[in-house]
């Protein structure tokens, strides 16, 4: 039924789960014994090991790494004495109002370099300065209560004079209004470009519990950092960190910009190396795209009652300073990982012999005996069993291939030779008798010698055999794809097929034919070789001898059991053996299904 049949194959499927489960399968592998070869590839194997050995240890993939914290604090310094004023630390630097305007960016500091001051403003009614929004020319173009973008104030509904060529919109703002003019140039706080600031950074790497800071062990104060003379001094002067920006302070002093100082803590922290920072410097504002950068604020005060203002515009550099970095340290887990993924890069010395043998199958060297026999034992072609046969001539030492289906006979067929091997076939009539008589050797003496004798002989009757035989060609009456005389009569295109390529005698006329297919002793060892208790004298004795020789023949003439399903014995042979162990009735079904 359906469900049973169901469960025997489900039964088959676990089976051969199981089975594969206690297998184990390894690659095959062709060797080429070559000292030039051998050379070559324990070079490309110290080569790639080299390699890996300098990948591993430069890029640190033996060590285990984690990300910078860090805290920042700067300090700076320096007094200019400009147009009777002096200003101070209090005066140029301004680090709340850098850090509002940067949010969450605490790690800045603004320094002034020039100035827009208007003075005097107090809350009232004036003109707008004359942007295009604020030019009007009647009342109608002035909305009380509203306020564009770029205005300083509240329109009160009011066209005013601005001066005596341009009217603007009324305002409620503090007044005068600002001008929108360009700064001074040169730059109020162009001598700024000598002031110092300090730079004091913490960091921690959390996984390795490991903390540093930015100062040297010996410190001195008066030192200011230069990139060959002093590089961990954290003293920078201001001007000197624009110069390895490549910018000139003079220029970006005018409109301010924004300069990064960037802090590298690039740490590897095993014992027998150092932690320290690498400095370098950048700008990131851009300078095409309105560049600068610019703070306002104001001062309050009360003049006769009145809360009066002066609105300072504060043109600057903001210096950000970034900090980031990696601390790698050995450990055993990373080395191990990392190796066992570049092992495969031992692969490469494969594949580098594969391309040039790929390539001398492509050129003028693809002809030379090495290279087909290279091809001959690193390809196995399989085959689809039932589209091919195999064949084996007497006087031919190799296998034959021939592809289904045939147009002609078996024995005229085009085919191509599947495997040479002479030694293969001399000896393959030690195969079955060998093993039974290794085993009655001490019981039957004389048996064992004849069969030495008959192997003796073995050498003689090939030569013999190969020879052409003039005076026992095939009669007139003969088959024509038969070239030894001994062929039966046949229909059929796959039973065609002579024991012999060229005319000669037929192999069932030699002594090894007789002794190794035919003998009712060798049979029976064989038999008995493989079953112990086989009873000898069952009425089914010639049908298990008659196949048994079938296999024998094939195992001497093709030299292994594996091409049994698809190995076409000659008509001749098999007649032969058909008369020697018939059939009740004489009914058989062909060699394929017999």
């Amino acid at each position: 039924s359906k469900p049973r049949v169901s469960q025997e194959v489900l039964a088959m499927g676990v089976c051969d789960s199981v089975k594969a489960l206690a297998q184990y399968d390894s690659p095959k592998y062709v060797r080429i014994p070559s000292v030039t070869c051998g050379c070559v590839k324990i070079s490309l194997y110290l080569a790639v090991a080299v390699c890996i050995c300098c990948i591993v240890f430069i890029y640190g993939f033996h060590q285990k790494t984690d990300e910078v914290n860090s805290s920042v604090r700067t300090s700076v310094k320096g007094v200019a004495y400009i147009n009777g004023k002096i200003w101070d630390t209090a005066e140029y630097t301004i680090p709340m109002q850098a850090s509002l305007n940067l949010m969450s960016a605490t790690n800045s500091f603004f320094v002034m370099t020039n100035l827009i001051q208007t003075e005097n403003q107090e809350e009232k009614s004036c003109p707008e300065y004359p942007f295009v929004n604020a030019i009007c020319s009647s009342d109608k173009s002035c909305v009380n209560g509203s306020a564009d973008i770029h205005s300083n104030g509240i329109q009160t509904g009011k066209c005013v004079n601005y001066n005596a060529t341009v009217k603007t919109c009324e305002i409620r703002a503090w007044c005068p209004v600002e001008s929108m003019g360009n700064p001074p140039e040169p730059a109020i706080l162009s001598s700024s470009e000598d002031f110092t600031v300090l730079i004091k950074n913490n960091i921690q790497f959390p996984k390795f519990n490991y903390t540093m800071l930015n100062f040297p062990q010996n410190l001195n104060t008066s030192c200011t950092y230069n990139k060959i003379t002093s590089p961990l001094c954290p003293i920078f002067r201001l001007g000197y960190i624009l110069q390895e920006a490549k910018q000139n302070f003079s220029e970006m002093a005018v409109k301010g910009g924004i300069i990064a100082i960037e802090i590298n803590w690039n740490c590897n922290l095993d014992k027998w190396y150092d932690c320290s920072p690498q400095y370098s410097f950048r700008r990131l504002d851009d300078k095409k795209v309105k560049p600068g950068f610019y703070i306002r604020h104001a001062k309050h005060y009360k003049l006769h009652g009145k809360e009066m203002r002066t609105l300072f515009k504060a043109y600057g550099i903001r210096f950000d300073v970034l900090v980031f970095g990696t601390g790698r340290k050995f450990s055993t887990v990373e080395l191990i990982r990392n190796l066992g993924s570049m092992i495969t890069y031992f692969g490469l010395v494969v594949s580098a012999f594969e391309i040039a043998l790929c390539a001398s199958n492509c050129c003028r060297w693809s002809k030379s005996p090495f290279i087909k026999i290279y091809n001959q034992k690193k390809y196995e072609t399989v085959l689809n069993p039932n589209q091919v046969m195999y064949v084996s001539y007497v006087d031919e030492p190799h296998v034959t291939l021939v592809k289904k289906p045939l147009k002609t006979s078996l024995q005229h067929a085009q085919s191509s030779i599947v495997e040479s091997h002479p030694v293969k076939f001399c000896h393959a009539g030690s195969c079955c008798t060998s093993k039974s008589n290794e085993n009655h050797d001490k019981e039957e003496p004389d048996e064992s010698m004849r069969s030495r004798k008959s192997n003796k002989n073995n050498d003689n009757e090939e030569h013999e055999l190969k020879q052409p035989l003039g005076q026992e060609a095939c009669s007139p009456d003969c088959q024509k794809w038969c070239c030894c005389g001994e062929c039966h009569s046949t229909e059929r295109h796959n039973e065609q097929l002579c024991c012999r390529r060229k005319e000669g005698r037929c192999i069932t006329t030699s002594e090894s034919f007789q002794e190794l297919v035919l003998s009712s002793d060798t049979l029976k060892k064989a038999l008995l070789y493989k079953d112990p208790f086989a009873d000898l004298t069952d009425s089914n004795i010639k049908n298990q001898l008659r196949h048994l020789a079938y296999k024998q023949y094939i195992l001497w003439r093709f030299g292994s059991f594996d091409l049994e399903d698809r190995a076409v014995i000659p008509s001749c042979c098999r007649w032969k053996i058909r008369n020697t162990y018939p059939k009740p009735g004489n009914n058989y079904s062909g060699f394929e299904k017999e």
